[in-house]
C-alpha cells in the first residue's frame, strides 16, 4: 500500500492516517475528483480515502443524494429569469459599498475584470436586512428557500470533512447561515458593458473567473452544464471539473486550510472564458461565524502551525474591498499570515 502523502506538517492523530492500493489510485487520479454519497459516506471507508485526498491535492469534490434537488430546479428556474431582463432592470439592484448585495457586473479578480453578472444575497434578516430584491415575490421566495437548504448541506459537508481528519468531536470549526452568502452567475458570451463604461473600468482578462481561492470554509457550487470550471491539482496541473447532472460541487476555502495547517488546501480554482455558449451557476459560500478566529487547530497542528491567528472580520473584509476597486495589489491572501 502507498500511504496518503501529508501536505505541511504531519497529522496528528496518527491512527486516522489513510491508504490506498496502487488501484485505488489510478482510479481516482483520472482526474481524481470524487464524487461522494452525502447519505452513506460516513460509514464507507472507501469514500473517506477517495474525499481525504481531493482534499490534499485540489480541495474539490462532487456531492450526490444531498437531498435539496427540488430547490435546486427551482432556483436555476428563477435565476435564468433574472439574467434574461433588459439591463435597466438589473440595474435598478446594482449593488455598492454601502449595499453590498445585489446585481453587479464589473467584479475584479486579480486585479482583473471577470467577464459575468452576478446577484449576490444572505439570508433574511428582521433588522437590518440589506438584501435587494425584484418585484417578482417568487424570486426571492426561491432563493430564500435555497439558502436554507444549502446551509443544512453545508453543514453536514463540513461534519463529513472533519471526520476524515479524525475530528469526531469539533471544539473549532463552526460555520455560520448569517456570514454566509449565495450568488447567482450568468457568464456571457460578449461584455455586457457598453463603451462608456468599459473606459471607467478594469479590461477583461483573459478568463471568465480568474484565478483564486474561496475565503470561507467550503462552498456548495451548482453548475449547468456547459463546462468551463478548472482546478489547480499538485498533481495534475490544471484539470476539468467536469459537470455531472444532480450533484453539487464542493471545494474547500481558505479557512479551511489554515484550521488544517495546509494537510487540507484552499481550491485554487477558475472559469475559461466563453465562445459559443453562455453559462449559469451558483455558489453558496459558506463561511466562519462572524467572532471565529482563524488559526491552525491543536489536534492537527501539533506544536508547530505555519499560520498565525487572525479574525474572519479582517480576513473578508480584505476580500470584499477587492472586489470593487484596483488597489494595485492582490487581493489578501491566507500566505499574509505565515509564519
Amino acid at each position: 500500500e502507498i500511504p496518503l502523502r501529508l501536505v505541511g506538517s504531519e497529522m496528528c492523530i496518527r491512527d486516522r492516517m489513510l491508504s490506498i492500493s496502487q488501484k485505488e489510485q489510478v482510479t481516482m487520479n483520472a482526474p481524481n475528483v470524487p464524487i461522494i454519497n452525502l447519505e452513506t459516506a460516513h460509514n464507507d471507508q472507501k469514500q473517506i480515502k477517495l474525499l481525504d485526498l481531493a482534499c490534499r491535492d485540489h480541495g474539490f469534490f462532487l456531492l450526490k443524494n444531498h437531498g435539496m434537488q427540488q430547490e435546486i430546479d427551482d432556483m436555476w428556474k428563477h435565476s435564468q429569469w433574472f439574467f434574461s431582463q433588459d439591463r435597466k432592470e438589473k440595474l435598478k439592484l446594482l449593488r455598492s459599498k454601502e449595499i453590498p448585495l445585489g446585481f453587479y457586473d464589473r467584479e475584479l479578480t486579480k486585479q482583473k475584470r471577470d467577464l459575468k453578472e452576478v446577484f449576490d444575497f444572505m439570508e433574511t434578516r428582521t433588522d437590518d436586512d440589506i438584501n435587494q430584491w425584484p418585484e417578482e415575490i417568487s424570486f426571492k421566495n426561491s432563493m430564500e428557500d435555497f439558502f436554507f437548504k444549502s446551509s443544512e448541506v453545508a453543514n453536514q459537508t463540513l461534519d463529513l470533512i472533519l471526520s476524515c481528519l479524525g475530528l469526531t468531536e469539533n471544539k473549532y470549526v463552526f460555520g455560520d447561515s448569517r456570514t454566509s452568502n449565495a450568488r447567482l452567475n450568468f457568464y456571457p458570451i460578449n461584455d455586457p458593458l457598453d463603451n462608456i463604461e468599459k473606459d471607467t473600468v478594469n479590461e477583461l482578462g483573459d478568463m471568465a473567473l480568474h484565478h483564486h481561492t474561496d475565503p470561507g470554509i467550503l462552498t456548495l457550487l451548482l453548475q449547468d452544464m456547459t463546462g468551463g470550471l478548472q482546478a489547480k491539482s499538485k498533481e495534475f496541473g490544471w484539470i476539468d471539473i467536469l459537470p455531472e447532472e444532480n450533484s453539487i460541487v464542493v471545494n474547500l476555502g481558505d479557512a479551511m486550510q489554515v484550521w488544517t495547517n495546509d494537510n487540507y488546501v484552499a481550491a485554487i480554482h477558475r472559469v475559461l472564458k466563453r465562445t459559443s455558449e453562455s453559462r449559469y451557476s451558483t455558489p453558496f459560500f459558506f463561511n466562519p461565524k462572524s467572532e471565529s478566529i482563524i488559526e491552525p487547530i491543536p489536534e492537527i497542528a501539533e506544536s508547530n502551525p505555519v499560520y498565525k491567528s487572525f479574525t474572519w472580520k479582517q480576513y473578508i473584509r480584505g476580500r470584499i474591498d477587492d472586489n470593487y476597486q484596483d488597489l494595485g495589489q492582490d487581493d489578501i491572501q491566507i500566505s499574509n499570515f505565515k509564519i
